[in-house]
């Protein structure tokens, strides 16, 4: 499993996760990538049970960038112990996460093999994930704060892709209006 081989602080505060990601939001490397489009901690298990998946998914071929490592250590006191007496020991190791950032990339397989890839690896992941492929001359895809608000809302991201390819709605059938009735004067 990754970890660092030494660190600076033995144990650290929990920090914050709101915000979009910093760095690490383009395809850099690979042709495809496994965005994540919330925050969380990934513990260094769930990185490689997701390396795992996809390497066993791709049969060995193409290549796999992990584009996140866990070098932040989470702290667990023993159990039944009581209140105080200080923080616990390093339990595991965490990549904090936050949305926008590509944790995957694969190069040398198809579109096919590499959505199935990402399927089975998203599905080791605690976050919600979206794929992405490398455009042809740009080399990269930036996430921005409308995008992931509207990933994170559900709205579905090929309208606004292609709005010229959607079919034009049939116009909707209209009920004839009964018209009032006349009082009598």
């Amino acid at each position: 499993m990754l970890m660092p081989k030494r660190v600076k602080w033995r144990k650290v505060q929990r920090g914050r996760m709101s915000g979009p990601a910093k760095a690490g939001r383009t395809v850099a490397f690979g042709d495809f990538g496994l965005a994540t489009t919330e925050p969380a901690w990934v513990t260094a298990r769930q990185i490689e049970a997701a390396r795992r998946a996809m390497t066993r998914s791709i049969k060995r071929g193409g290549k796999v960038w992990i584009r996140i490592f866990p070098d932040k250590p989470i702290t667990k006191k023993p159990a039944e112990t009581r209140m105080g007496s200080g923080k616990g020991a390093p339990d595991q190791w965490v990549a904090v996460v936050r949305p926008g950032r590509i944790l995957f990339e694969v190069a040398g397989v198809t579109k096919v093999e590499a959505v199935e890839a990402f399927r089975l690896a998203a599905m080791k992941l605690p976050v919600a994930t979206v794929i992405l492929d490398r455009p042809a001359g740009l080399g990269e895809v930036v996430f921005g704060k409308k995008f992931l608000e509207k990933v994170a809302s559900g709205v579905p991201l090929e309208a606004e892709v292609a709005p010229a390819a959607v079919a034009p709605k049939e116009p909707e059938l209209v009920k004839p209006v009964k018209p009032a009735k006349e009082e009598e004067a």
